[in-house]
Order: structure tokens, then sequence, then C-alpha cells
């Protein structure tokens, strides 16, 4: 949609036509090249080719010049100072033409090694309408690989720390009306207060604008060319009138999930409430971006052994309170699997082995099972993963793929082809909790009578009062009792630690309940679920 740009083929050379200024031939030949002559234009005469690194020099010259360009309104000259102009120049460009800036003032700060943080305080102008508009980003200097020259290395984030190749700067009407997300008790939802909501109050506008009964305003969007990914806005300059949202968010549960996740790089965590599946928090570490809580896809380690266990006591194959196998090694079909350390257990009962997270107990059962895709039809007919959940917004809703030998006993310890996210883990949680699938909702459904996954059965009676006798053990006294010790109420918890493409420390995945709240983190690189996410879950849950 960018209505300032237009793009041609003039005799077999690709064109880009942005506000008046012409990218022909030779800002072509210079991105391919990876050089530009001095920065305006025209080729100078050669010039002796430098090499190594750039000087803080040149990092600081460079950064100005560049700068300067692009804040007088020169594109042509701020894309030449570039490794990459044949796409520096269109996004330059259509930051007046597109994103409507009328005046930049940009102002670089204190280089740190080869990259230059600066401030950008901006005027964007709408039909008569004016708003400042002020936000930081940086560029980083590299010397062009076949002239020797710094240049600055060629990203869109360098015009706005989130503009990326899928997305472009947009002000004009809005494409939906505003929104005032409340949640469960009236109380507002802004992104202000509260960053990881922000992805998903932009889906909740999307897809509920219209039927709120608000009115669209003029803004500075963030818009994207990927089908289904709404617009995120970025500047408000005539406030729509918005309509109100109710969602089942909790305030007080959101602002300890925030607090919890913030004090980790990446980290996610989501809170369910069990007898209803209404979703009272999620959070995300960075908070802006990819929802990681609804959308990521990775393996949930041993938090996944709620589902096999449910498997394992519904065959007969164990009981909470009967001795179970826990060697130090077994293998599946020529695959070995091993304890933590290789720890075992002797003269145990398979509640202890849960506590305790036995890999073994679990594995060395799969050829008494006698099916090696029973685990996914359990996931899906008892709790929910796989189905179409309508939560109210876009998630990812969990795989347990039909798999075979040395794979289907990793699918039992939650590694493998298993791919999970926190919403599906804390769904998991509340389904032990209740003992019904309760399909996890963001918004009522009344509010667009869309369809509501249910699942085909509940857990017997039996084998959900062990579930939550050995999930209660493990926070009492097993692998999750550190983390959970000061929770209060009645509770349950399963830790977790899953490795993804040989990373040196693994993902720290743990899920919990207590009274009727349920809980899930995956803390990346986090090592031991009890060590990073069990705290987070604790905090989260403490909350209620």
């Amino acid at each position: 949609m960018r209505s300032g740009v237009r793009t041609a083929i003039v005799g077999g050379v690709f064109v880009v036509v942005a506000g008046g200024v012409g990218y022909g031939g030779y800002n072509l030949w210079q991105g391919i090249s990876g050089g530009a002559s001095d920065g305006i234009g025209a080729a100078s005469a050669p010039e002796t080719r430098r090499s190594g690194p750039v000087t803080q020099d040149e990092v600081s010259q460079t950064a100005k010049k560049f700068l300067d360009a692009w804040a007088s309104g020169s594109p042509d000259a701020a894309a030449q100072l570039t490794n990459n102009p044949v796409d520096a120049g269109p996004v330059l460009a259509a930051y007046t033409a597109d994103a409507a800036v009328s005046k930049a003032v940009i102002t670089p700060g204190t280089p740190v090694g080869t990259k230059v943080p600066f401030t950008v305080q901006a005027t964007v102008t709408y039909e008569g309408t004016s708003k400042p508009w002020t936000y930081t980003s940086q560029l980083t200097v590299v010397r062009g690989l076949s002239t020797g020259r710094p240049l600055v290395d060629w990203q869109p984030s360098v015009v706005h720390p989130r503009l990326t190749k899928t997305t472009s700067l947009r002000t004009g009407a809005a494409t939906s009306a505003e929104i005032k997300a409340v949640d469960r008790e009236g109380r507002e939802l802004s992104r202000e207060k509260y960053p990881s909501l922000g992805p998903v109050l932009d889906e909740l506008r999307a897809k509920y604008g219209a039927k709120t009964g608000g009115r669209a305003g003029v803004e500075t969007v963030l818009e994207s060319t990927e089908d289904g990914v709404p617009d995120s806005t970025l500047l408000t300059l005539v406030k729509g009138e918005p309509g109100t949202l109710r969602t089942t968010i909790d305030a007080d549960v959101q602002a300890a999930a925030e607090r919890a996740v913030k004090q980790y790089g990446q980290a996610s965590v989501v809170a369910i409430k069990p007898s209803t599946g209404e979703i009272r928090a999620v959070a995300n570490s960075p908070a802006a971006g990819f929802n990681t809580a609804f959308l990521g896809k990775q393996a949930p380690g041993s938090t996944l052994k709620i589902v096999t266990a449910a498997l394992l006591l519904e065959k007969g194959l164990v009981a909470a309170d009967r001795v179970a196998e826990c060697p130090k090694n077994v293998s599946y079909y020529g695959t070995p699997f091993h304890n933590l350390k290789h720890f075992e257990l002797n003269g145990r009962t398979f509640g202890e082995s849960f506590a305790r997270s036995c890999n073994t107990a679990f594995i060395k059962l799969i050829d008494d099972v006698g099916d090696d895709a029973a685990l996914g039809k359990v996931a899906t007919d008892v709790f929910g993963i796989g189905l179409d959940w309508q939560t109210g917004v876009p998630t990812y809703d969990g795989s347990v793929p039909e798999a075979t030998g040395g794979t289907a006993a990793a699918q039992y310890i939650g590694q493998g082809t298993v791919q999970m996210n926190v919403l599906n883990i804390a769904s998991i949680t509340a389904t032990a909790k209740h003992g019904t699938f309760k399909q996890p909702i963001l918004v009522a459904k009344d509010l667009d009578d869309r369809p509501i996954a249910k699942a085909a059965r509940s857990l017997p009676d039996s084998v959900a009062q062990q579930l939550r006798a050995m999930m209660r053990r493990t926070a009492v006294s097993g692998t999750g009792a550190d983390a959970m010790a000061g929770v209060r109420g009645d509770k349950g918890a399963k830790t977790g630690s899953a490795e993804v493409d040989n990373q040196a420390t693994s993902n720290s995945w743990f899920t919990g309940y207590a009274g009727d709240l349920a809980a899930a983190a995956v803390v990346q690189s986090g090592g031991h679920g009890g060590d990073a996410a069990g705290p987070v879950v604790a905090r989260v849950l403490n909350a209620r």
C-alpha cells in the first residue's frame, strides 16, 4: 500500500520512482558492488581502496552524513551512503511519501564500536493535522566490499526499530476502529501498562473493532505484507472513538505475569482458569513482536509427562502408589534414553518417578502400550491438543504427530516431534486439574458466535485423581518443591527441560496450578524447569 512509490522496468533496468527521486542503473550498480561514491550521487575519481575494520572517525562521520541526508529529505543521498541503496532508497523515500513525515531532526548518540544510536524527533502531517513523533533506533557502519568506503549497513530497522522487510510505514485513516480492551472486572488494559498485550490488542482490534461500535481515527501504522497480520499503531494523529471490548484477562494476574517474565531475555507465561478455560494472563519477554506464548512451537520437555502419565494410568500399566521401575538407562528400537545425571529409583512408586521426573519409567512402558501413536490420540481426545482453538486471536494449538520407534519414545518425555507453547501446556494442566478440557478463550463466545472446540472425552475420575496426587507431590516434595514453596492452597506442578537444536543449555519449562488457576512458563536457555520457569509460574499463581 505504498502510495508514494511506483516501480517500473525501463530499458531492462529496474527503476524505482519514489517522491520524484529516480533509482536507476547507477544505484543498481552501487547496490551490487556494495559501495557508494561520496554519498550524494555521481561517481567521483578513483581513490585508494581502504581495508580493515572501520575507524571511529569513519563511524562517526558516516553516521552523521547519512542521518543528515535522511533528515533533510534527501533519500537518494542517504541511500548512497548505505551498502544497499537499491533497497534503502524506496524505504527512505516512503518515510515522507507514505508515512507522511514532514520534518525530522535526527540526533546521533555516542558510538559504541561500529554501532551508533540515534534519536528521531519527527513531525507527521496528514490532511492538515500534524503530530510530533519521537523514537530511537541505531545503525551500524561497515566497510564496503568493493570500494572499501565506510557505509551504513542497510536494514529496514534503521528507519524504525520495528520496521522489517515484510512491513512498511503508512499514515492515513485506520483500517479498523479502536477498541478499549478491559479485563474481566472492567479495568482498562493498555499496551503502555501491559506491554505484552500489545500484539494481542492489535489482533483483537483487527477482529472485533467493527463489532464494538467504535469509530476509526487517523494513525501512523506498521503495515504488514503478510496475510492475517494486523496493523500495529505507532502514532495517533486523530483519535477515533473506541468501542469497549471485555476480555477474560485479570489485570492483577497480568501485571504479575509481566513482571515475572521481564527479568529474562526470552520468556513466556500463560495463566488459565481450569473450570472455564478463560485466559487470565499472557506475557512475553521481549514484549513486542512475535507472541511466543500463543504462537510458539517447541518441545515442552517433561511437562508433557502429564499427558503420558494419563495414558499409562488409563491403560492400567501404572498406578500412582504402585512400584514402577526407574532404571538409569533404557532404549527403544535402538534409541537410548537416560535420566538426568543417570539417576535411578529402586523400589519406588510411579508417583515418585513422576515427581522426580524419571524419563526411563515412562519410556520403558511404551512397548506395553502396544500403539506408538497412542500418546497423540490421548493428547487430542482428552486434552484437546491439535483441535481448532477459537480463542479470539490466532493461536497454535499444539501437535503430537504420529510417530514410531525412537521418535515415538522421545514424545513420551516431551521431546522429538512434539510441538507446544505455554498456552498449550497451561491448558493441559488446567485439564488435569478440572478433569475436562475447556478450550482457552480470551473473549466471550457470544461476541461473534464462533465455534468452541470440545474434546472427545474427559479424564476418567480415577486417572484425574491420581494425576492431581502426583502433581501435588511434585509441588510439595519433588522437582517443583522449591519453586512452589511459597504458593498457597491446594497446588500441583510439573517441571521440564528441553533441548532444541543441540543448544548448550536446555530451555526451562514449568507448569502448575493453585486453586482454580493454572499457569505454564518457558525460559529460553534457562536450564532446569524449577530454576527459571518455576519462579515465573509461582509469581503468577500467587497473584490470584
